[in-house]
């Protein structure tokens, strides 16, 4: 896969990369050269989600500003069973 086609790719379809990648590496199966080169997988794998949580996080931090542009922090509560907060 080329770099523009990785960088295209969704966060969900990163993630399942990732887990694809840990299950073969787990199954110990494999020749050296061949898990080496999907553990540089992995490992840009995980940067690309990584650097996406934090866009998104950034994201959220930026929405969720006053009008005088500082943050708003409330506390998160956990939904109840019927799905009400």
């Amino acid at each position: 896969m080329t770099n523009g086609q990785e960088q295209g790719r969704t966060f969900e379809a990163s993630l399942e990369a990732l887990e694809q990648i840990v299950r073969q590496l787990e199954s110990g199966d494999l020749p050296l050269e061949k898990s080496l080169e999907l553990f540089e997988q992995g490992i840009r794998l995980s940067r690309e989600c990584q650097e996406r949580l934090s866009q998104a996080e950034r994201r959220i931090e930026i929405l969720l500003r006053d009008n005088q542009g500082r943050p708003v922090v409330s506390a998160f509560s956990e939904p109840t069973e019927n799905g009400a907060e």
